[in-house]
């Protein structure tokens, strides 16, 4: 019997599966019962369900089942591929967005210096403070932070959403913007300049084995120097098996009207909300 070589035939079996996709690599576990003759089958098959996590899926004597392991390997390198692959310059371009720079030269210094990534390179800066719209409500940041698949994958849908949305409670927006390489942070840097009211940056989220394609907004009211984490409001898990991107879309549209009636973001909206229930 010869060899096996795993890690060739995980290569053919990526391979195989990328011919067929177009869009994000994403590369869902199809969950099969691997345990045999289980002592409640209906349970597990229930439990299963309801949860990403690998249960239920056997062994071979001590090992892992071949088709769970390179399931395993396949979604390990889906989310390696989500953080270290570039955005492809021709879908910023069918969004019509601006495409900007933090200070962060390459995903080397972007993983190893976090302020790297949470202020505008020079040109940038001096881009938006000569074309950025200024004084407007909202200012939507895209950035695929630490997951190019989940940009691509939800924003298409969610931020025409999200638009429609704003605009039919009336509410300003400046025209949307993409961060290369950008941290949460770096919309303090943009609000800043533009002087928006309240700022959402929609960002890719480090991505794990259930999905590398799972997208983040962070939103914070009239941000400045003294702005803390609990200070910003985070709705996460936007993505087709978490919360759907055009209902996440239509979803923060309300959230961000909130958040201008009530002048506060993160902590001081909660105990606002709860003083009005």
């Amino acid at each position: 019997m010869k060899d096996l070589n795993v890690d060739h035939l995980v290569q053919r079996v990526l391979e195989e599966i990328a011919k067929n996709r177009q869009t994000a690599i994403h590369f869902p576990e199809q969950k099969q019962l691997g345990v045999p003759q289980p002592n409640n089958r209906e349970a597990l098959e229930r439990a299963m369900g309801r949860t990403p996590a690998r249960i239920g899926i056997g062994r071979a004597g001590t090992r892992l089942k071949t088709q769970s392991y390179l399931q395993f390997r396949i979604d390990q390198a889906a989310a390696q591929d989500a953080v270290m692959k570039s955005i492809d310059p021709g879908w910023i371009e069918r969004l019509q967005l601006p495409a900007l720079y933090t200070r962060a030269k390459d995903m080397e210094e972007y993983l190893m210096n976090l302020d790297s990534g949470r202020l505008l390179s020079d040109e940038s800066a001096a881009w938006l403070s000569q074309h950025g719209e200024k004084g407007k409500d909202v200012q939507i940041i895209i950035s695929d932070g630490l997951s190019t698949s989940a940009c691509e994958a939800t924003i298409p849908d969610l931020l025409p959403a999200l638009m429609q949305g704003l605009a039919l409670r009336k509410i300003s927006v400046a025209r949307p913007l993409f961060i290369h390489r950008g941290r949460v942070w770096v919309q303090d840097h943009v609000a800043s300049i533009v002087k928006c009211k309240v700022v959402i940056s929609l960002i890719g989220e480090r991505p794990g084995l259930a999905t590398a394609e799972s997208l983040s907004a962070y939103m914070v009211y009239q941000p400045s120097e003294r702005i803390v984490e609990s200070d910003r409001t985070v709705i996460s898990n936007i993505h087709r098996g978490g919360t759907p991107p055009i209902e996440a879309g239509a979803y923060l549209a309300e959230l961000l009207e909130d958040i201008l009636r009530c002048q506060a973001s993160g902590v001081a909206y909660a105990q606002k909300r709860m003083k009005e229930q």
